[in-house]
């Protein structure tokens, strides 16, 4: 059990070589630490050390951990082992003093500390007395198929990780029954590693690398490098098979990407409903179109709600040319673009959906791909904000009479009055039209009684929304403006109060309630 005023032992990695590959959470325990602990070689030059040099700051403690040996030779009566297993014992001793004293201790270590790390020595020694945390860092395998550009493994395929140090035959059988495989610690151990890879018939595949990731690196086929010039920080891969045909490691068997000029087209149309306001009320499949998307069209103030991306094409028109926009979009699809078409709330209500298809249906589009991805509806959004006015069997209409008479809409207002739905009125005021709203209450009134519950949503979702329960009544046109949605209840639509003293509207699902 970790005494609690002891200090924290902290295994750090710091990645292949590179400072910059460093974690952000590696950097900073590396800066706040009272103690820095590294291994060395006898020459006292640590590679750790000098990955993390950028991170340490002025008056830490440092503890150069120095194997007391370069070679597996030695005079402990205990043998090589024998000796490292003190040299291990010693240092857990040094470090312990430390985090006794209340001081934390960060042991740093290249690549991973878990793989093939020196840390693990401590960890093992230390971990189960003091309160101690491991920081992954990236291996030398993975910095290594970054600088070579090939992907290790796909698909269901094996990768396999070995250490030089294995007997050759072990290394050969191990590498015939593999896809992918590193083998590490070269150095002394290269010339068998060579041979161990010409006897799987593996080696036109090996890459040697050296120092991945650092200003010394360096890339070769394994069968050209000289025995001579390998150090211990080296590796022999093999990268996925699947693409080792192809230059710069990309899928021999994948077909080229295509561009928006490519003859043969991916192009597609995708009629995108972004919802009542920003991206918390866009859903992922949304996002997901908007992302891919080359080209985005639409109503101007709509396509300010997407974040601009220097890769895509905008292109913003009035809110009146609906069957010209979507041209637009179905003649940009057809040259092989993909197309987003972006639509306030759900795109089939009351917006570009129908549009789009209407057009799409003429025959010089008749091959051109057309989704309709559904959004959060006005109605919804501003329902849920009142509560469940919606509750049962409800009607959407729109006040305006832009592209339908008002004959057509004062008669489906009285219809709907006469049914007892609930109603989602759309588009009940604009500056041009400042009537419609006392004239659509005067027919609801002559089926409704005047305690009828009324929704206003302004602007849901948005940084001014607002919301009104009145009645209808007392609903006062001059109120409504054009960012506004109305919600009218039926006979059995009921106002409550709960604990806070917010009203609260909902529809039982009853009928009658």
């Amino acid at each position: 059990m970790s005494d609690m005023s002891a200090g924290r032992l902290w295994g750090v990695g710091l990645g292949p070589g590179d400072p910059e590959l460093v974690t952000v959470k590696a950097a900073r325990l590396i800066g706040e630490a009272d103690v820095i602990a590294f291994h060395s070689a006898r020459h006292g030059r640590s590679i750790a050390r000098s990955v993390a040099a950028p991170y340490l700051r002025d008056g830490q403690i440092e503890e150069a951990l120095i194997y007391p040996l370069t070679t597996e030779t030695t005079d402990h009566p205990g043998g090589y082992q024998g000796a490292i297993d003190d040299f291990y014992a010693d240092c857990a001793v040094r470090l312990a003093a430390h985090l006794d004293a209340g001081r934390d201790v960060v042991v740093l270590c290249e690549g991973d500390p878990l793989f093939y790390g020196s840390y693990m020595h401590m960890h093992k020694r230390l971990a189960h007395r003091y309160t101690t945390e491991v920081v992954p860092g990236v291996t030398s395998v993975s910095g290594a198929a970054a600088v070579l550009g090939r992907p290790l493994v796909e698909r269901d395929e094996v990768l396999t990780v070995l250490p030089g140090t294995l007997p050759g035959e072990v290394i050969a059988e191990r590498l015939a029954a593999t896809d992918s495989a590193a083998i590490l610690k070269l150095g002394r151990t290269f010339a068998k590693v060579r041979d161990a890879l010409a006897e799987a018939g593996r080696l036109d595949e090996a890459w040697y690398v050296e120092r991945a990731t650092t200003g010394a690196q360096r890339l070769a086929p394994l069968a050209e490098v000289d025995p001579d010039s390998v150090p211990y920080f080296s590796l022999a891969l093999i990268p996925s098979p699947v693409n080792a045909a192809v230059p710069g490691g990309a899928a021999a068997t994948e077909p080229a990407r295509e561009t928006p000029e490519t003859e043969g087209a991916r192009g597609e149309v995708v009629v995108v409903g972004l919802g009542p306001a920003g991206r918390p009320w866009l859903t992922p499949e949304a996002q997901e179109a908007l992302a891919a998307a080359d080209e985005l069209v639409g109503y101007g103030p709509y396509l300010d709600r997407v974040p601009p991306n220097p890769r895509q094409r905008r292109h913003p028109t009035d809110n009146r040319v609906e069957a010209e926009r979507a041209a637009h979009a179905l003649e940009l699809a057809a040259g092989g673009s993909r197309v987003a078409v972006v639509s306030s709330g759900d795109p089939g209500v009351f917006a570009m959906a129908s549009a789009v298809l209407e057009v799409a249906c003429e025959p010089r589009f008749a091959d051109v791909p057309v989704r309709v991805l559904p959004g959060l509806t006005a109605a919804h959004a501003v329902a849920s904000r009142a509560g469940a006015p919606l509750g049962h069997d409800y009607c959407v209409l729109s006040l305006s009479d832009l592209l339908k008479p008002w004959e057509v809409v004062a008669e489906r207002i009285s219809a709907a009055a006469r049914a007892d739905l609930v109603l989602a009125i759309y588009n009940p005021a604009s500056k041009s039209r400042t009537w419609q709203v006392a004239a659509a209450r005067d027919l609801l009134l002559e089926h409704r009684a005047p305690q009828t519950p009324v929704v206003v949503g302004r602007d849901v979702g948005g940084a001014r929304e607002s919301m009104t329960v009145t009645t209808l009544g007392e609903l006062d046109p001059a109120a409504v403006d054009m960012r506004c949605l109305l919600l009218v209840g039926s006979s059995t639509t009921r106002v409550a109060k709960r604990g806070d003293g917010a009203p609260v509207v909902f529809t039982p699902r009853r009928y009658p309630a």
